[in-house]
């Protein structure tokens, strides 16, 4: 067992990557945890501390209502062990644009703040949730930043619009190398097109009745998938809008459970990452 700053609460080693597979939550602040997910007298300045060593990743979703100072992504980063990664929700105020491309400065001023993470930032999600104009989308897209200040920026695309998805929207993001995030929501388009070297996939239905969020059931078919994709291949039972990717050697797999019954989410990533350990 590694040991924290406090002596009298031991923190648990980090289980970093699995076969490339990292798994997480939306975030880590939230007072129902503090039950169930949390030690008890942990207190609230060291869940990020605890957090980061139960789970390989976290998703930021601060990020997407107010900007964050560079001095803050380096305090985050500092107390997340070595492998642990960090992914962030893309500014609302960019994201909800009427015209998306004016904005690409704000998004390379944004990306540059994120950079302060360094080798702990994984990925970035761009969530967009209105109808989408489909020449300024790739506008957009296409200008995206491969790199900040010598990090490497890896872009995920969250497209909620059910007009706005189909096979364009695939090649669109293939030829980015930017990942189209899966969703399990039965309210947003659900597809698993693999269209980058990573997947991103979103799991939104957790529920209070199951301990762990989803079944056990569920959880190993997600562990399957998983490795599916972190071994280059694609699952055969979710929905795609075009035809397969290449095949890859391998690739980088984030798995996010977000929202819904949130109380649950922290046992359901946990509860996989166990899954994950156990080789099939």
């Amino acid at each position: 067992m590694a040991t924290g700053k406090d002596p009298a609460l031991a923190l648990p080693d980090p289980p970093g990557a699995i076969d490339g597979i990292r798994v997480g939550v939306g975030g880590w602040t939230f007072a129902p945890w503090r039950d169930n997910f949390y030690p008890a007298g942990l207190v609230q300045r060291r869940e990020l501390e605890y957090a980061s060593r139960r789970l390989s990743a976290i998703e930021i979703n601060g990020t997407y209502y107010s900007a964050q100072k560079p001095d803050t992504y380096a305090r985050w980063r500092d107390e997340a062990p070595p492998g642990f990664v960090f992914t962030a929700k893309a500014p609302m105020r960019i994201v909800q644009a009427k015209v998306l491309a004016n904005t690409l400065g704000q998004a390379e001023a944004f990306v540059g703040g994120l950079s302060t993470l360094g080798e702990k930032l994984g990925a970035i999600s761009w969530q967009f949730e209105r109808k989408l104009d489909r020449e300024d989308f790739a506008r957009f897209v296409e200008g995206l930043p491969a790199e900040a200040n010598g990090v490497r920026l890896r872009h995920a695309l969250e497209v909620r619009d059910a007009a706005s998805v189909d096979a364009t929207l695939v090649d669109l993001a293939r030829k980015k190398n930017a990942a189209l995030v899966f969703t399990d929501s039965t309210e947003w388009p659900s597809f698993a097109d693999v269209t980058a070297d990573f997947v991103y996939a979103r799991l939104m239905r957790a529920r209070s009745a199951e301990k762990t969020g989803y079944t056990p059931a569920e959880l190993r078919a997600w562990a399957k998938r998983a490795r599916d994709w972190a071994k280059g291949g694609e699952p055969d039972d979710l929905p795609k809008l075009a035809g397969a990717a290449p095949k890859a050697k391998r690739r980088d797999v984030f798995v996010f459970f977000i929202n819904a019954d949130k109380e649950r989410n922290p046992a359901a990533a946990t509860t996989l990452i166990d899954l994950l350990r156990q080789r099939p």
